[in-house]
């Protein structure tokens, strides 16, 4: 009789296991590859704040590349999760404002994975190249037709909505690839709780206005309320 037999506690899942260490290596990776970038990044090192064997990486990653593949693809995959809210249904202005908070939110306890984006795209992005011009571009399109769609009903102002998503990807990742700048200009070592909402509520009645929209819904809801 096994030890956890005899205890009377059940196993560990080895589902569970998996995807509690696929979590832990992800985010030990992503913590490097921002550090360090691809090139200066090593399994070793990613095992490491991991608090992982090596094996493990390889066992369930393969390769640094890989690995550095499968972070790229997950932070997109937060951030187009944000473009939910869009439906042909919704409030025009709670939804755009409700993918203004997340993607504020995500800059805000996720800088790390914005700054690993952000390196791909300056290198060229050749990890990213078949996921920007397939996936990005057809979430991009799907949402863009529902845009479009609100702005033929004169709910909001005519615009095209993929340069309206450039901008709002410029305007919420900047809190995150520019944190340094914002906080010398702010002179503050790091942004307070109220600060981030205050920027938050900014960038969503700037949005809303730009969107000719009532900034209403810029003080609807908190900060961290859509989700």
């Amino acid at each position: 009789m096994n030890n956890s037999a005899a205890s009377g506690a059940a196993p560990a899942p080895r589902g569970r296991i998996r995807r509690e260490n696929e979590t832990r290596i992800l985010e030990a990776a992503e913590r490097v590859f921002a550090e360090t970038g691809l090139a200066g990044a090593t399994m070793a090192q990613i095992a490491q704040a991991a608090g992982l064997p090596k094996a493990n990486l390889h066992y369930y990653f393969g390769t640094k590349e890989q690995l550095y593949q499968a972070v790229l693809t997950g932070i997109l995959e937060l951030w187009l999760d944000a473009t939910d809210m869009i439906r042909p249904e919704s409030d025009p202005a709670e939804a755009i404002s409700g993918y203004v908070r997340a993607k504020m939110r995500h800059s805000r306890h996720r800088p790390l994975a914005s700054k690993v984006f952000a390196n791909e795209l300056l290198s060229g992005a050749p990890f990213l190249t078949d996921y920007l011009e397939i996936d990005l571009r057809k979430r991009v399109e799907a949402k863009s037709r529902i845009i479009a769609g609100w702005i033929a009903e004169g709910r909001m102002a005519a615009l095209d909505p993929r340069h309206l998503f450039f901008m709002l990807w410029g305007m919420t990742q900047t809190y995150a690839d520019f944190a340094v700048q914002i906080r010398a200009v702010m002179e503050v070592e790091s942004l307070s709780d109220a600060a981030w909402e205050e920027a938050t509520a900014e960038v969503v009645a700037f949005v809303l206005r730009g969107c000719g929209m009532s900034t209403s819904a810029a003080s609807a809801a908190p900060a961290g309320a859509a989700r």
